[in-house]
């Protein structure tokens, strides 16, 4: 295997998803079940496996940490601040999908989310990372 001598970021990605009911906004999140940020919420989301696309990480991680599946995702963003994570140097691809619906989605927090729920954008909890910035960002860009 070739070796690489300078340090390279892990890679992660990140999926906001939004679910609008009525006039109401809501976004998927999940609560972390491990450190860093343990019980806070975040986007689902993980690192992205050294032989996978990072369009698939995506599906992966959002069907892994919630259950959830069956949308098209868009990219949206990449951030990669070099302290966004206490683990190391880690950037991250954002992705994110608007659904309408008469009742929310059924989701489940599984793999290493605690819980994944809707939370009605007008109701945040702190959010884990830099997920704040992330989500002000796609509602300026989304302008809802």
């Amino acid at each position: 295997m070739f070796t690489y001598k300078y340090p390279r970021p892990a890679l992660t990605v990140d999926c906001a998803i939004f679910c609008k009911i009525k006039s109401i906004y809501h976004i998927l999140l999940i609560q972390r079940a491990n450190p860093p940020f343990q019980k806070l919420w975040a986007f689902p989301g993980g690192f992205v496996d050294i032989d996978e696309d990072i369009d698939a990480a995506a599906y992966r991680e959002l069907k892994e940490e919630t259950g959830f599946e069956g949308l098209a995702l868009c990219q949206f963003k990449t951030y990669g601040k070099p302290d966004r994570d206490p683990r190391g140097r880690t950037v991250s691809v954002v992705y994110y999908a608007i659904l309408e619906s008469e009742n929310l989605p059924i989701v489940k927090g599984e793999d290493d989310a605690l819980k994944a729920d809707w939370i009605p954008l007008n109701h945040l909890p702190e959010l884990a990372f830099d997920h704040q910035k992330i989500l002000s960002d796609l509602l300026d860009y989304l302008q809802f």
